[in-house]
């Protein structure tokens, strides 16, 4: 049989075949097949590992426990002593069963938090797929899937932290509770169990604290303000702040009306209720019982929420604070008694933080600060603007810092307009002051100067600096730099931003917590910030030492009612004021302003005071407010440091010191003629201290007295000291200057006694002289400057008695006297002399009278002659001679001295 012969198409078929089996597989399709299979193998391991991990976690849950599920479970809270002194879960909670919940009370709930939750087993997949995205995009943690079941399942048993292991036991303990407990029963317990608002838990206390009413009584608009609260329970409060709050309402009644369970009419009707028309007064949230330090737990609460456990307090978790009971107990002491305040409703907050470590010691939030009070003054009044307070912040610490400006610098206070404005900057007196240095600028609270030196620095470098100050500034403008700009902060914050100069420039955020130990005892979160270096060590000095003077006894210091003798203070004042359109509007007192503020720090404590009232429409128009928070600052600090050891402020290596003459530009030092009142010891970054010597006063001279005697008497018993001087005139009043002399001995080894003063030209004392020879100087002194000296010598020897006897007269000639018309009187030789009757006949050889010329002559007569003679001044005499009397021995009578 013959082979069938191939046909063309058999072997092109053939061809292809071997073609087929002959070409080699692409390798791109090896790959994605490889890729497919170890993804599939991968994701069928990751299911295997992760139901196995899964089931590990699920088996390591706690049991369900439906005391637990029902009640809130406590926090504790401990002082920085580690001592317990607060307690918060089911106190004073208003339990509601779920067939007493309106309806329209669950659909708000429900809207808000787990719309399909009558529909879901525990887990809501749908919703945890968009949870899943929203983490990919945003990063894990962006957003939760937690059903109302998960809910109450992680605020019984779990601690609030996203974890695998929280979530899978979460999800496994809310599948367990979905099987045990009907869906009513599920939402009673979180409808009760939920924290509302510091220590209110459930939304039926809520309603009653919020609004004074039982859930039946509340309207639409304040059922969905209470679902929305849950969120952020202390972020919405209404009564703390209400701007934030009337925006969550308005978002639960959108979403209310998105899943049909209100109409668009409705929500309108409800948005357009005030957030705060409805809301009970103070004393029916009074009645709901506080704990001890009210404010101080306020400011607890938001540092939880703001660290992202805002609900970990329904945890049952121990909270380790900050507080100091000693300074709590002071600061509520002093604030709820009425005496220390000046007005009935004037209103303080306080904040009092460690100066080293930022830590808040104690808070005043208000006088008489109750439970729930609301508005916290301390912490929540951020809207006010801190005055002059601002300075040393924005403009001098910059100015030293980046310009290493000297405390010295001289400045001028003097009329000056905003930049580009028609606006004029006045001072608090509406005066200027003239050219002074900046530390008085500072201490005197001048506006002008302090914007001058803010424009110095520059806004930029002016903003870098607050920053590191923990304040937040977008822009910062020249109004800020005397604080009436953008800039606004509570007590708190500034007396963090305060101790920050105290502490050697190492800024710390203020905190009242410094740790969180979750329910399970192990388990912690650290609350402590880290320091932060915000300015040289020298800048935090020189303004602390310019500070100083803030609270000193110096003319013109604004606050020297803060000053505690004894204590090294720093400290500045602030005060703002209103606008015109504001003085118009509420019919002010044109002394009115809104605020007061007065910050001061040692090494231990910072405080800061705000005073004012509640409405600014309420102005504070007397000294006594104004100066308010310096008496309340003086009261506080002076307990807190009683019986405590206060280190002085230390002036580190980098600061030095340097008398100046006031007024020079560029600064010079100090000559030994600069005046006293124009020379200041002021502080210099070292190597920028000045080495000029001012020539601006030279030395003032006055003549040195001339033609200088001194004489000692005979018998040693005084010396007598005459000179000559010219009189001096005032160049610009051609008016005399009075002069002072200066009598003064020296001895030959250098021994000086004074001797007396004189206001002219001789001086006659009493010696008191041991033996020796003496340089006798007189020196003129004339408006504290002094002339060379006038010098005389003179010799202090001792007299023996024998030296003191008397030497025998001659005879006198007793010739007949001429005639009178020849006898000329006065000194002329023989005359007799009579004179008061104390001298002797004085014979042809002696002088008569005159001037204690003669040995027996009257000394108080000038020459005159005859009986008659004592009292003409040189007429002649008409008395003939009487014969001498014979001189008496001085020995022989103890009762006269010999002259």
């Amino acid at each position: 049989m013959t082979e069938r012969r191939q046909t063309r198409g058999d072997l092109k078929k053939a061809r292809a075949r071997k073609n087929k089996k002959d070409t080699p597989k692409t390798p791109s399709k090896n790959w994605l097949k490889r890729i497919f299979l170890t993804v599939l193998f991968l994701g069928v391991a990751g299911l295997v590992a992760g139901a196995g991990l899964f089931a590990f976690y699920a088996s390591t849950a706690p049991e369900l426990d439906e005391e637990l599920l029902k009640d809130p479970v406590s926090s504790e809270f401990y002082d920085k002593n580690g001592e317990k002194f607060a307690t918060i879960g089911a106190e004073n909670r208003e339990y509601v069963k779920f067939e007493d919940i309106p309806k329209s009370m669950v659909d708000a709930v429900l809207a808000t938090e787990d719309v399909r939750f009558f529909e879901h087993h525990g887990l809501d997949f749908y919703r945890l797929g968009g949870a899943i995205l929203a983490n990919i995009r945003e990063g894990f943690g962006a957003q939760g899937a937690s059903t109302l079941t998960q809910q109450v399942v992680k605020n019984s048993f779990l601690q609030n932290e996203k974890k695998l292991k929280r979530k899978a036991q979460e999800a496994w303990l809310a599948f367990q509770l979905e099987r045990k407990y009907s869906k009513e029963e599920i939402f009673e317990m979180y409808f009760n169990k939920v924290l509302m608002s510091g220590r209110i838990y459930g939304i039926g206390t809520a309603a009653k604290y919020f609004y004074g009413k039982e859930l039946s009584e509340l309207s639409l608009d304040e059922e969905a303000m209470l679902a929305g609260m849950m969120q952020l329970p202390n972020a919405y409060n209404p009564i703390k702040n209400p701007e934030r709050a009337e925006k969550r309402r308005n978002i639960v009644l959108s979403l209310m009306v998105q899943h049909g369970k209100i109409t668009k009419a409705e929500m309108e009707e409800a948005k357009a209720v005030d957030i705060q028309a409805g809301l009970a007064d103070e004393e029916t949230r009074q009645a709901f019982a506080g704990t001890k330090y009210d404010a101080f737990l306020d400011i607890v609460q938001d540092e939880l929420e703001e660290n992202g456990d805002g609900s970990a307090m329904a945890e049952g978790i121990k909270v380790y604070t900050t507080l100091d009971p000693k300074a709590q107990q002071v600061v509520e002491g002093i604030m709820n008694d009425d005496r220390n305040f000046p007005t009935e409703n004037i209103q303080s907050g306080i904040g009092v933080v460690d100066t080293k470590t930022g830590q808040i010691l104690a808070v005043g939030g208000g006088r008489n600060y109750g439970a729930e009070r609301g508005f916290n003054y301390a912490d929540d009044l951020t809207q006010n603007h801190p005055g002059s307070a601002m300075k040393p912040l924005l403009d001098y610490g910059p100015a030293i810092e980046y310009l290493k400006m000297s405390t010295g610098q001289t400045i001028v206070d003097e009329p000056m307009n905003y930049t580009n404005s028609k606006q004029t900057i006045r001072n608090w007196d509406l005066k200027y002051m003239g050219t002074m240095s900046v530390r008085k600028a500072l201490y005197a609270s001048r506006n002008v100067p302090a914007v001058k030196v803010f424009k110095e620095v520059g806004a930029e470098k002016a903003k870098e600096f607050i920053s590191g100050l923990g304040i937040d500034a977008k822009n910062v403008y020249e109004a800020d730099a005397i604080g009436g700009g953008a800039i606004t902060m509570s007590p708190i914050q500034m007396a963090a931003s305060y101790a920050a100069f105290g502490n050697n420039g190492v800024y710390n955020d203020p905190h009242a917590i410094t740790k969180i130990v979750y329910r399970d005892g192990k388990t912690s979160k650290d609350y402590t910030p880290k320091p932060n270096v915000a300015m040289s060590d020298y800048t935090a000095y020189m303004v602390t030492d310019m500070l100083r003077d803030v609270v000193s006894n110096k003319p013109d210091a604004s606050a020297p009612s803060a000053r505690i003798s004894g204590l090294d203070i720093a400290g500045k004042t602030g005060t703002t004021n209103y606008s015109n359109d504001e003085f118009n509007k509420y019919n002010l007192p044109s002394t009115s302003v809104p605020d007061s503020w007065f910050a001061g720090y040692t090494t231990n404590y910072s405080i800061a005071i705000w005073s004012g009232y509640e409405k600014r429409s309420e102005p504070i128009t007397t000294w006594d407010e104004r100066r308010l928070p310096q008496y309340l600052f003086k009261d506080i600090m002076s307990e807190l440091s009683k019986d405590v050891e206060t280190a002085r402020f230390k002036k580190p290596s980098s600061v030095v010191e340097a008398t100046i003459e006031i007024g020079t530009n560029p600064l010079k030092l100090a000559s030994e003629f600069t005046p006293v009142e124009k020379r200041q010891t002021e502080l210099f970054v070292r190597g920028t201290e000045p080495t000029e010597v001012s020539s601006e006063y030279e030395e003032k001279t006055i003549p040195a007295p001339y033609n200088v005697k001194a004489d000692l008497d005979l018998g040693g018993q005084s010396i007598s000291v005459d000179w000559s001087y010219d009189p001096i005139f005032d160049e610009e009043t051609n008016e005399l200057v009075p002069v002072t002399f200066e009598v003064t001995a020296t001895l030959e080894d250098g021994k000086t006694e004074t001797l007396g003063t004189a206001d002219d030209n001789g001086l006659t004392v009493a010696n008191t002289l041991s033996e020796g020879k003496y340089t006798i100087s007189v020196v003129a002194v004339a408006e504290d400057v002094r002339s060379e000296p006038g010098t005389a010598s003179i010799e202090v020897t001792s007299i023996t008695e024998e030296e003191l006897e008397p030497v025998e007269p001659e005879t006198p000639d007793l010739g007949i006297p001429l005639p009178p018309e020849e006898n000329e009187g006065g000194n002329n030789n023989g005359n007799q002399g009579n004179g008061n009757n104390n001298g002797n006949q004085g014979n042809d050889n002696n002088n008569g009278n005159g001037n204690n010329n003669g040995n027996q002559g009257n000394g108080n007569n000038n020459g005159n002659g005859g009986s008659n003679g004592g009292n003409n001044d040189g007429q002649p005499g008409t008395t003939p001679p009487t014969p001498p009397i014979q001189p008496s021995n001085p020995n022989e009578d103890e009762d006269e001295t010999v002259e």
